[in-house]
């Protein structure tokens, strides 16, 4: 085989478990009301070695032909491009963090909810600014709890 006839092999996607980025999807979802997200049924993975250029996170669906084909629950994985996630400021995560649970339809069966009329800037920041303001409050519910 000539030189210019060898394929180059791109370096793989490697994934981490993402403890970190549960925590703080945990506490969204929760703080934000998001009954309908089933964390238990959510994996977090960080990965490295992507080749996409903006894409920050992804959320992906378990689809029903999969359910049904291996019987099992509807489930989710996100994951976190460590190259770009990892460098964001905490509220640039947070508000990561909510885009991708808005992809989450509100009946948790492995589906997927696109931009169009469901995910907008607008829409991000109203909830990343309830989700502040929960966050503020229960912090200092914590600090008078603790000077007791």
């Amino acid at each position: 085989m000539l030189p210019e006839q060898r394929i180059k092999v791109m370096g793989s996607i490697k994934y981490y478990a993402a403890p970190d980025v549960r925590e703080l999807f945990e506490n969204i979802v929760t703080k934000l009301g998001f009954s309908h997200v089933d964390c238990g049924k959510i994996s977090f993975f960080r990965s490295q070695g992507s080749k996409s250029r903006y894409t920050v996170a992804r959320v992906y669906g378990l689809p029903r032909i999969w359910q049904q084909a291996l019987g099992l629950e509807p489930h989710y994985v996100l994951e976190v491009i460590s190259e770009r996630y990892d460098r964001l400021t905490e509220e640039e995560k947070e508000k990561t963090l909510i885009h991708e649970a808005l992809h989450i339809p509100r009946g948790f069966q492995g589906g997927f909810r696109h931009h169009k009329g469901n995910i907008d800037k607008r829409k991000i920041d109203r909830l990343h600014k309830a989700y502040r303001k929960c966050f503020a409050a229960s912090a200092s519910q914590s600090i008078s709890v603790t000077k007791h």
